[in-house]
């Protein structure tokens, strides 16, 4: 093998290809400097790709369609078969704007926490501003709370007030586009609370009165035992 070169669509070395959802992506590995007949292989990640008996010897066409997102960041990977370690990767760039609408509604007690959940791919990554009743919402520091990833928005509100009551608007920019989500926030009245302490010492009051009175009235349960059995006895 020495000598022998492969390329992907005329890159002689590993690359990048971006490329956008949809529209099926075509590679083709081709040896250079053979002086025979060189099967080849194709992997996609680690996972090898099965190949057509006419589609291995000196040449060989892949074709991903149609290229979705969970092709973003997946490398192709063409080898010589009696000598894996002759190879040409290609990364594919799979650019898609934000997949994300809708609406949600949240019911929340007041003084509780609550967490509105913007989640969205994209490519490139995008960025996140978050807008309370068409306006951009002023984020209090010991209120509220951001948390950002490549695919996670989200919004923690903290003790939630009756003022917090409204639409949230998340709305998630790209260069490719953008998308958005609203979360209608309902806030409702604290709900009343029985101390547990109190229920507990309740029932402990009950169960020891109703002790109490069967200690106290038991010489007439006895009584009454006797007379049934001695009326048992006669019958």
């Amino acid at each position: 093998s020495a000598g022998l070169e492969l390329s992907i669509n005329n890159h002689a070395a590993d690359f990048t290809l971006s490329t956008m959802l949809g529209p099926p992506v075509s590679l083709s590995c081709l040896v250079h400097n053979s002086s025979q007949a060189e099967e080849l292989l194709w992997y996609r990640g680690d996972g090898q790709v099965g190949l057509k008996d006419g589609n291995k010897v000196n040449i060989s066409n892949i074709c991903i369609s149609p290229v979705n997102e969970s092709d973003n960041g997946v490398t192709f990977t063409c080898k010589l078969a009696r000598d894996k370690s002759v190879q040409v990767s290609v990364i594919l760039d799979v650019q898609f704007p934000p997949q994300l609408s809708g609406e949600e509604t949240l019911h929340v007690e007041e003084d509780k926490d609550v967490t509105l959940s913007c989640n969205s791919k994209s490519n490139p990554q995008a960025q996140t501003t978050w807008y309370k009743d068409n306006h951009r919402l002023t984020l209090q520091q010991s209120r509220h709370e951001l948390y950002q990833t490549s695919e996670v928005f989200q919004l923690s509100i903290r003790k939630v007030q009756k003022s917090d009551h409204g639409t949230y608007t998340c709305v998630v920019e790209s260069p490719l586009g953008n998308g958005t989500k609203d979360f209608h926030l309902v806030v409702e009245d604290k709900k009343p609370v029985f101390p547990t302490e109190a229920v507990i010492a309740a029932v402990v009051v009950v169960t020891i009165t109703i002790l109490f009175g069967i200690v106290a009235r038991k010489d007439k349960f006895f009584k009454v035992w006797k007379a049934l059995v001695s009326w048992e006895k006669k019958i």
